[in-house]
């Protein structure tokens, strides 16, 4: 199958991959139960070596720089409490933590998530967190601009490969959140 965006040699329905996906985020499309079909989900086999987004564009296609996002874990602080929330944002942006973040959440403080928080917490690996398949409960908040775009390149839990998802199916995900301002150049 040909990818809609950037340049791989092999685009298949993630539902026919659940094998190349980590537990979580292969539950999450095995479920999925979003207004766009499990199998308009893609999967495409990435060399971990070229996951760095400039050598990655390089290889894969310069477009996907306009078309991917991040996925990070965030942990906003109040009165001793802590919650753990993902903020999907475009790959050219960065997450705005001590603003949106920080409100949205209801936080006094908020930071990214330590290393071992965010793997730990998500069962994915670190470099290729996605929002599919996140612990129940957890917040999902999108930049609006990415649920804008036609697809979107996105970590598949691993360091190899990735998931092109329909922009509009962010939206869906349990506990998201579509902000505007999220990400900030």
């Amino acid at each position: 199958m040909h990818a809609p965006i950037g340049h791989f040699d092999d685009a298949r329905p993630a539902p026919a991959c659940l094998d190349e996906l980590t537990g979580p985020v292969a539950d999450a499309v095995r479920h999925w139960q979003g207004s766009v079909p499990a199998d308009q989900i893609l999967y495409v086999d990435t060399d971990p070596e070229w996951a760095d987004t400039a050598t990655f564009v390089e290889h894969y296609g310069r477009d996907l720089l306009e078309r991917s996002a991040n996925c990070v874990v965030v942990a906003g602080k109040r009165g001793g409490e802590s919650t753990l929330a993902a903020c999907v944002v475009p790959s050219t942006t960065r997450v705005d933590v001590n603003g949106v973040v920080r409100r949205q959440l209801g936080a006094r403080k908020a930071s990214f998530a330590a290393m071992d928080t965010a793997t730990g917490g998500t069962g994915m690996e670190y470099g290729g967190i996605t929002p599919l398949g996140l612990p129940g409960g957890w917040p999902v908040l999108v930049d609006a601009a990415v649920v804008d775009l036609p697809y979107v390149l996105v970590g598949s839990g691993r360091r190899r490969g990735k998931l092109l998802v329909p922009g509009k199916a962010f939206a869906e995900l349990p506990g998201a959140v579509v902000l505007e301002g999220l990400g900030v150049a």
